[in-house]
């Protein structure tokens, strides 16, 4: 394969983008004409969220194209040839124009566009070579087969340092995690401290934290991309009991290094980043999920400090944590919005158990229960009870003169939290990718080996193109958010790496046959897991549509 063979698919994309800009054009003067506001915006929800969509998937199609051109041009590629890489840029691109067209398919009544607009962006001469060569059955079932001989699907392109990390962490992840994870998942457990101690040894939960504060990122910012890797890896081996426990104080570390003023930041920095007390974020409540403007929990000042009434839901590793970062509405006029919000650390003793109660010298009661769930099972995520529950003054981000800015502090923690889930999904989709290649080459059906048959290898390409494009869309958002940008691109990458994983997990799980289903293969794990993916860290229509859609129909018309 030549480089030459997806040299015309760039100019094909910026066709399909310029096709996507003019029904996003039409729709902002809809947009416009209605007000502007969320009424507006609400009218549009369905054009919006195909927006978003579609954004992703350009931004996922751009990323592994540029993984293959990487592939080709360096000293590396050069000497070991990239014929894999750029069949599965090639393969992912091609699927990805079937998709795509079906999106605009839906848009094209509500944005104006005719049947020759469409036929103009996907009947091309290169969009016809394209599938033609990667979409066609002889060419997916050598690429299988390739696929299949070595078990992987691309080199990676990370620098030394960083496959360093990758691969410190993989033994992590193989040799403690891996032996605990089916139990764990099984039995429900609460993960066990033997793998905490081995995240906070590795430094897992300093990640986010300067030097300074006694983290090991950087002074001058976060190394998302160290982040990534080490999430990825640890995902791979459970999502629940070692990829995600980094998730919360990465959210709460950002939100204190946002908006906390010095004494806070000295105060518990150092402490989250060696993982005593262990984070939790108290964020969603019982009738407003990913409506976070809608937050009711009530903070009434009182000596000293505030008192916290009301519920919280989804509160994850609440048993286990000792330090809750807890959203809450400090101005009681409810027109306030976002902007009557602020955010408190609260202190709670850790406990193992599945239901708890603390209770204050002063009569405050904390009380949690666990949510039975049909996945992500290890940290258990909590109903939260507050009752005149007391938080020192002192424990209010940012101080008396942040009251009202909580919002903000918190959006600041999920971008972060949101590139992360991108990585969890990562790691999750290779262990689902490697048990579908090693199930394909040993089971044998009607007289020879699954991965023999030409479907299962179509679907291990697919597999195996969608991780890689997964991955290096994320590593290039973590590379933009290392310099200070690429937050909405952390939505984008969440909203595709989230359907990704279910999409992976679910093949291999279909690969597994009815051996999928049961608990005794590890694929019927992952594909639970995968399903939480898309709910947690800003559910999938919530940043489609409240963060994407709208950031599009806001910005100015190209």
């Amino acid at each position: 394969m030549q480089p030459s063979d997806l040299a015309g698919v760039p100019d094909l994309l910026d066709g399909i983008r310029a096709l996507f800009e003019r029904a996003l054009n039409h729709t902002r003067t809809a947009f416009a004409d209605a007000g502007g506001g969320a009424a507006a915006l609400d009218a549009c929800q369905v054009q919006g969220y195909e927006f978003a969509m579609i954004n992703a998937e350009l931004h996922a199609a751009n990323a592994i194209l540029e993984y293959a051109r990487l592939c080709m041009t360096t000293a590396e590629g050069a000497s070991h040839g990239a014929d894999l890489e750029a069949r599965l840029a090639g393969a992912f691109v091609a699927e990805s124009l079937v998709k795509l067209r079906a999106r605009f398919e839906k848009l094209r009544y509500l944005c104006d566009l005719s049947a020759r607009d469409l036929a103009q962006a996907f009947e091309t001469n290169e969009a016809a070579t394209l599938a033609r060569r990667y979409l066609d059955p002889a060419f997916l079932d050598e690429t299988g087969a390739m696929v299949l001989r070595d078990g992987g699907y691309g080199r990676s392109l990370l620098d030394e340092d960083k496959q360093i990390i990758a691969s410190s962490f993989g033994r992590i992840a193989d040799d403690i995690v891996a032996p605990l994870a089916e139990r764990i998942h099984r039995e429900d457990l609460t993960v066990p401290d033997n793998i905490l101690e081995a995240l906070v040894e590795m430094g897992c939960f300093a990640l986010s934290i300067p030097e300074s504060y006694g983290g090991t990122a950087p002074e001058s910012g976060h190394d998302n991309l160290a982040m990534c890797v080490v999430t990825e890896e640890l995902s791979r081996a459970s999502l629940a009991a070692a990829g995600s426990p980094l998730t919360r104080p990465e959210i709460m570390a950002r939100a204190i290094m946002a908006g906390g003023d010095e004494a806070q930041k000295r105060r518990w920095l150092p402490g989250i980043a060696a993982g005593n007390p262990i984070a939790a974020i108290a964020v969603t409540e019982p009738d407003c999920g990913s409506d976070v403007a809608a937050v009711r929990l009530k903070a009434t000042p009182v000596e000293g400090g505030w008192t916290l009434n009301g519920a919280k839901t989804w509160c994850t590793f609440a048993g286990k944590a000792g330090l809750l970062l807890v959203l809450a509405r400090t101005d009681a006029d409810a027109s306030a919005g976002h902007r009557g919000l602020s955010l408190f650390l609260v202190e709670k003793q850790p406990t193992d158990e599945k239901a708890f109660e603390c209770r204050q010298d002063g009569g405050g009661v904390l009380s949690g229960k666990a949510i039975p769930t049909i996945g992500y099972r290890g940290m258990h995520s909590f109903t939260l009870f507050f009752d005149n529950w007391f938080v020192p003054g002192e424990n209010l981000v940012g101080g008396p003169a942040a009251a009202g800015k909580g919002f903000y502090q918190t959006m600041a923690g999920f971008a972060g939290g949101r590139l992360q889930t991108a990585a969890r999904a990562c790691g999750l989709m290779r262990a689902a990718f490697a048990e579908a290649v090693a199930y394909s080459r040993d089971r044998h059906v009607f007289g020879q080996a699954l991965g023999d048959y030409q479907l299962t290898r179509a679907k291990i390409v697919s597999m195996a193109a969608n991780l890689r494009a997964c991955q290096e869309m994320t590593y290039d958002v973590a590379r933009l958010m290392d310099q200070g940008k690429g937050h909405m691109e952390a939505s984008l990458v969440k909203l595709y790496a989230c359907r990704a994983a279910e999409f992976v997990s679910r093949e291999a799980m279909q690969i597994h046959g009815g051996m999928g289903y049961s608990e005794e293969t590890p694929v019927s794990r992952y594909f639970v897991d995968a399903r939480v993916l898309s709910i947690f860290e800003g559910a999938e229509e919530t940043l489609a549509l409240k963060v994407v859609a709208r950031e599009l129909l806001l910005s100015k018309p190209s």
